[in-house]
């Protein structure tokens, strides 16, 4: 009982952890020793990263806040699933993937103060259940291309996601797993609400489009 324990717990650590590591701003700080919480919209994701420093730099960070996400969730299936205890463990792998979110979001290196967790969600679906994940992506390069606004394509994404998390339980003919349900609807919330500030400037007409700068 005592390893069953301590596994789960070191998942929720580690997970915590990876995505916590703070790409954006370490590029910031490479790149032209700023911080970029101080600059544009004061995220630390791939967008601001695209908006300060250009498409290298932001595409090195996107791989990187993907590859968080997606870590965390491996590590927690390769740790956890060999005690074979499916049910448990999905809610213990899930929970792993959603650590790997806080720590993006509020990151204790710098404060609490980090990105908005759509590169590393992508992450964590991509590790979790690669189909899904796919599908999201697929939303979002959708609207990304008829709108060229991140904000947008990323809340429809969100959006999306319970919805592609079902559709993927009725097309395997493998029955709901209230786990992964669980984690699509928490995630939705996340997203959505790190990007309250981004809505009400798609409701008000003055949200950036891709090649804009945020005043």
């Amino acid at each position: 009982m005592t390893s069953l324990l301590q596994t789960p717990l070191f998942c929720l650590l580690a997970g915590y952890l990876l995505g916590s590591i703070p790409s954006g701003y370490l590029a910031g700080r490479w790149l032209k020793g700023v911080d970029i919480r101080s600059l544009g919209s004061g995220s630390t994701g791939a967008t601001n990263v695209l908006r300060q420093f250009g498409k290298a730099p932001a595409l090195v960070v996107f791989l990187v806040d993907v590859l968080k996400g997606t870590a965390a969730v491996l590590l927690a299936k390769a740790l956890l699933q060999p005690l074979g205890i499916t049910a448990e463990s999905d809610w213990w792998v899930v929970a792993t993937g959603l650590a790997a979110l806080a720590g993006h979001i509020w990151p204790v290196w710098l404060g609490w103060r980090g990105g908005k967790a759509v590169a590393t969600g992508l992450g964590m679906l991509l590790g979790l259940t690669w189909p899904v994940g796919l599908a999201c992506f697929g939303v979002f390069m959708s609207v990304i291309s008829l709108s060229r606004i991140v904000s947008l394509s990323s809340v429809i994404a969100a959006l999306s996601l319970p919805l592609l998390m079902l559709g993927s339980f009725a097309s395997s003919g493998t029955g709901l797993r209230p786990a992964y349900l669980a984690l699509a609807l928490v995630a939705m919330v996340l997203v959505l609400w790190r990007h309250r500030s981004n809505i009400e400037r798609l409701l008000a007409g003055t949200e950036p489009r891709i090649g804009q700068k945020k005043a």
